[in-house]
């Protein structure tokens, strides 16, 4: 996997899991929402680089 991809992956996944939290704490319905597509984005973005892998080696 691309070290950056990688880096990319894992921001997106953190900061996505981080916003969905913080929409849950204060109650905020749509945030919570952004921040399980951006962690979504980022898982999908992780399955990709994983499967590039897979077929490298």
């Amino acid at each position: 996997m691309s070290e950056n991809e990688k880096a990319k992956a894992k921001g997106e996944q953190i900061k996505g899991k981080s916003k969905e939290t913080a929409g849950r704490v204060v109650g905020n319905e749509r945030m919570t929402a952004e921040g399980r597509a951006e962690k979504a984005k980022g898982d999908a973005r992780d399955a990709k680089e994983k499967g590039k892998d897979a077929f490298k080696h």
